[in-house]
């Protein structure tokens, strides 16, 4: 009798000691239901425009969370929305110092479980990896240093801060990655740009990352893509000749995307196009590497995927000045000093501003699917009329709109980028 006491103590003490097992957590595809998405505001720059057609454009669908930096800019958003016919009633402001517009990247990527909770990734951030960038911009590294470590405390903590909102967990990782290169279908499969990972995470190995990737976003499968769109470079680089361009570096909400749990797009330059252009040659070698990578690739159960070639549109840019100095951020040029001094630029050149044009860079929510429109920057209307067309039996039962985000484009971003979804839990 003794020992059997003795054993049930025993195992009364383990089971007390041993937690219990906690609820796997993973990251719903886009196309499920939203809860409501957070959007990201700047009171200076050039992208009140595109932040205000995108509210205007979700309001009807889906509730609204706007992360602001000040009680002070609360207050201003509000009555600026407001004088835009924008009715707040139905907007939840959210103060949070040192947000930027770029909510998808450095805000909360949400996680769901079986038992219908919340939870946010705590992944490192950044700054979309620009240290590389100070460092060669120039000799004084201990200032780049610097500069670069206060860059980092103006965004890195949001994702926590959203996530602390909401009550939701917290899922540390020592793996730094923005939420525009997260691609996912919401059935095991996650898609990464090796070049963005491994830049975002020097001298770490690939075979950690992919382990790390698998348990934080509870993905069984990840389809590494080897390079993204030309007319995306990593922060400020010249692409070819004297066309420039600012971007992430290879972001895939660029470039790949699942429709559904067993389609991909790819962005695509038909072969009949790749020689008008030097960034549709260069586009159409990346797409086509990564379409054989694709075409390889099977989801969880071991089949393949259908994948769909979504052309791109046709190159967007603009002349401007390299010049040494300016009155402001936004002033219409580039700086001499923003590019590394083999580069050859000098004040008084004229170069040619690339806008990261992705039809690729859409978002889904409930009962619509917000798009690019790039025919008033010149691009064919036939092919915007074949986007329609295809994103129409993508989603059926879902209105597409079409917004005018150049603004975005040309810093590198686009819809997908300025907001960042909250999943439904019912």
């Amino acid at each position: 009798m003794k020992k059997i006491t003795g054993l049930l103590f025993i195992w009364v003490l383990f089971a007390y000691r041993t937690p219990v097992k906690e609820a796997e957590y993973y990251m719903p595809a886009e196309w499920e239901r939203h809860e409501a998405v957070w959007v990201g505001w700047e009171v200076f720059g050039p992208f009140q425009q595109p932040v205000l057609n995108t509210i205007k454009a979700l309001l009807p669908f889906v509730p609204i969370k706007i992360v602001v930096e000040s009680r002070y800019s609360s207050q201003v958003v509000k009555e600026y929305l407001q004088m835009q016919g924008v009715d707040t009633a139905k907007i939840k402001f959210h103060v949070m110092r040192d947000n930027r517009v770029w909510l998808r990247d450095h805000g909360a990527t949400f996680l769901v479980n079986d038992n219908k909770e919340l939870a946010v990734v705590d992944f490192r951030w950044t700054l979309y990896g620009i240290k590389d960038w100070l460092n060669w911009n120039t000799e004084d590294k201990k200032s780049a240093e610097i500069a670069y470590t206060l860059a980092l405390k103006k965004t890195g903590k949001i994702d926590s801060l959203m996530g602390v909102n909401e009550n939701a967990r917290q899922v540390a990782t020592t793996v730094s990655m923005e939420g525009g290169s997260l691609e996912v279908n919401g059935k095991g499969v996650l898609i990464l740009n090796e070049t963005v990972t491994l830049q975002r995470n020097p001298g770490v190995k690939k075979d950690f990352l992919e382990t790390e990737f698998k348990r934080i976003l509870g993905v069984k499968k990840i389809i590494w893509m080897k390079r993204g769109l030309a007319d995306d470079p990593h922060i400020i680089r010249p692409i070819t000749g004297n066309y420039v361009g600012f971007g992430t570096g290879g972001h895939t909400d660029e470039f790949v995307r699942f429709a559904d749990a067993q389609t991909i797009l790819l962005a695509w330059v038909d072969e009949s196009e790749k020689d008008n252009h030097p960034l549709n040659k260069m586009n159409y070698d990346r797409m086509l590497e990564n379409l054989q990578i694709l075409e390889k690739s099977t989801d969880t159960e071991g089949r393949p995927f259908r994948i769909i070639k979504v052309p791109l549109p046709d190159p967007i840019y603009k002349k401007v000045l390299m010049i040494n100095f300016q009155k402001n951020e936004w002033d219409d040029g580039v700086l001499t000093n923003w590019f590394a001094k083999d580069a050859g630029f000098k004040a008084g050149d004229t170069v040619l501003r690339v806008a990261a044009a992705s039809y690729l860079n859409y978002f889904i929510t409930n009962g619509v699917v917000l798009l690019p429109t790039y025919t008033q920057a010149g691009s064919s209307p036939a092919k915007e009329e074949r986007i329609k067309k295809l994103f129409g039996e993508l989603f059926p039962g879902r209105q597409l709109l079409f917004l005018d985000v150049m603004s975005l484009n040309y810093e590198g971003g686009g819809i997908h980028c300025i907001t960042q979804q909250q999943p439904g839990l019912e």
